[in-house]
């Protein structure tokens, strides 16, 4: 049996993601070293299907090239996603570490300012920072639509 792509939530909520991730990224002093861990996350991230690398499954509005899916288990969405830039790979994984596995009602109620609130989008280029928001507006809109 092939693994599965999405990923499973390590956290109970989206709120309990958000700050554990606020207290990995205040370990490091720098954004240099930031970004390596970000990078890292996003190795981590389960393999992507190849056959979802495509413009069907593209988010627009992003910079380097990022694929998402969400597939809906009983009564939670998750996501798999990938991107071909490693940075951004970590941001996805990131970005699915709160949203995955959640509820549509919990996605919809978890506002992607903690991305400010982190630091993310200051730290990034206008690009990725684009991007970013690009993804957590794909991963509302899919829960919106149940």
């Amino acid at each position: 049996m092939t693994s599965d792509p999405f990923l499973l939530p390590e956290d109970d909520t989206a709120a309990e993601a958000i700050a554990a991730i606020a207290d990995e990224l205040s370990v490091f002093d720098d954004w240099m070293e930031r970004y390596q861990y970000i990078i890292e996350l996003g190795r981590k991230l389960p393999p992507f299907p190849d056959a979802w690398a495509d413009d069907a499954h593209r988010v627009p509005g992003c910079q380097s090239r990022v694929w998402m899916e969400a597939v809906m288990r009983d009564g939670k969405l998750y996501f798999s996603g990938a991107s071909d830039a490693a940075i951004v790979s970590g941001l996805v994984a990131l970005l699915l570490r709160v949203y995955s596995g959640r509820t549509p009602a919990e996605i919809a109620a978890t506002d992607p300012v903690f991305l400010k609130e982190l630091g993310l989008l200051e730290a990034l280029s206008t690009n990725r920072g684009n991007g970013i928001a690009a993804m957590a507006r794909k991963v509302r809109e899919r829960a919106a639509a149940g």
